[in-house]
């Protein structure tokens, strides 16, 4: 067997330790098989290989150290084959040869290439990666399949639950009568029928946010403190359009983590202190932003002008100046949202 350059230097290091008096020709006991008579015969040791030779000197076989294995690790006379499965076999008394053909092949494997262990390596590399992929892709897998495949009667459910952990802090929604009649008649204006409620709270939003089953809350800064009622409805459009951009039930999940998406999936229920929790993130979070671009067009589809909502958001105008330059929509008197009487009634929806 040939060695490469590294491998000759690393073997002559290890056959430099041996000691002079070491001896590497030593006679031994060896068979062909495992029906042959044992022999005697002599081994000689070499960088690379050994030799077994008959007493009258003829070579009966080459062995590579770097294949060679001991078969009784630890006892006495040692014994080794040429190979895993070997029936050749090959006793030497003498211990210190023993010792000898042990470092001599140890030093040779270690030069040797190990498709195995190379191979062992890469699968287990890959096994960690697709572990890692795995665990990384799963938790998302899990909100996403849970958010998609919620039934509408449990999103209402849940917005429901929702909503009354939201009461307690920002109080039992506005309930003038007159008021609240304006409200659904424009709800259904913009969004028509079945598109879930609007609620308008007394305290605690600073901005709209919706609910899983489609339900949406204003502040009472969105009717009181505008001028027109399609400010108003501008706030509805705007939380609407969030609302088609992020599924609510999707938003929920996200923010409780793939544990409670799969509570939800194998038994249909989610905790009350998680959603309590989650009520209170959002009374606090700041409302994800819009493409102009995709207000613009729902505006359009709803017949409402955006200059109203886009002073409503910003006195000056700068911060919304693309909405108030792209709006071609003007309210004739024709295409009111709602009567101006319904309007009085839905800015005292909170008693005035």
């Amino acid at each position: 067997m040939r060695q490469n350059e590294g491998g000759e230097r690393v073997v002559g290091q290890s056959m430099a330790a041996l000691s002079e008096n070491d001896r590497l020709e030593v006679p031994g006991l060896w068979r062909v098989d495992a029906e042959a008579q044992r022999q005697n015969v002599t081994v000689s040791v070499g960088d690379t290989s050994l030799v077994i030779q008959s007493d009258s000197g003829q070579a009966l076989a080459h062995w590579s150290l770097a294949a060679v294995e001991r078969v009784n690790k630890g006892q006495r006379p040692a014994r080794f084959v040429p190979g895993e499965g070997a029936e050749e076999e090959l006793e030497v008394a003498d211990d210190s040869v023993a010792d000898a053909i042990e470092r001599v092949r140890r030093a040779v494997e270690r030069t040797e290439p190990h498709p195995g262990r190379l191979r062992r390596f890469v699968i287990a590399a890959v096994s960690l990666l697709a572990i890692v992929a795995l665990a990384l892709w799963l938790p998302g897998a899990i909100v996403r399949h849970a958010a998609r495949v919620v039934p509408d009667a449990k999103r209402a459910e849940i917005g429901a639950a929702l909503f009354a952990h939201i009461r307690r802090s920002a109080g039992a929604p506005c309930t003038g009568v007159r008021g609240n009649d304006a409200l659904a008649a424009l709800d259904k204006r913009l969004r028509g029928l079945g598109a879930g409620v609007v609620r308008v709270m007394p305290q605690g939003l600073a901005e709209p946010i919706h609910l899983p089953g489609g339900t949406i809350l204003l502040g009472r800064a969105a009717v009181e403190d505008v001028e027109e009622v399609e400010a108003t409805a501008g706030y509805i459009l705007a939380e609407d359009a969030r609302a088609t951009a992020t599924d609510p039930m999707r938003a929920l999940l996200d923010w409780a983590g793939p544990r409670m998406a799969f509570s939800l999936l194998t038994s249909g229920n989610v905790p009350s202190e998680r959603l309590a929790a989650y009520s209170e993130a959002m009374l606090t979070r700041a409302p994800s932003e819009i493409e102009d671009e995709v207000l613009l067009a729902r505006f359009e589809s709803a017949r409402v002008p955006a200059r109203p909502y886009a002073l409503a958001r910003d006195i000056s105008g700068e911060s919304t100046l693309a909405l108030i330059e792209a709006d071609a929509l003007v309210t004739t008197p024709d295409e009111r949202l709602i009567s101006d009487s319904d309007w009085i009634a839905l800015q005292e929806i909170c008693g005035g």
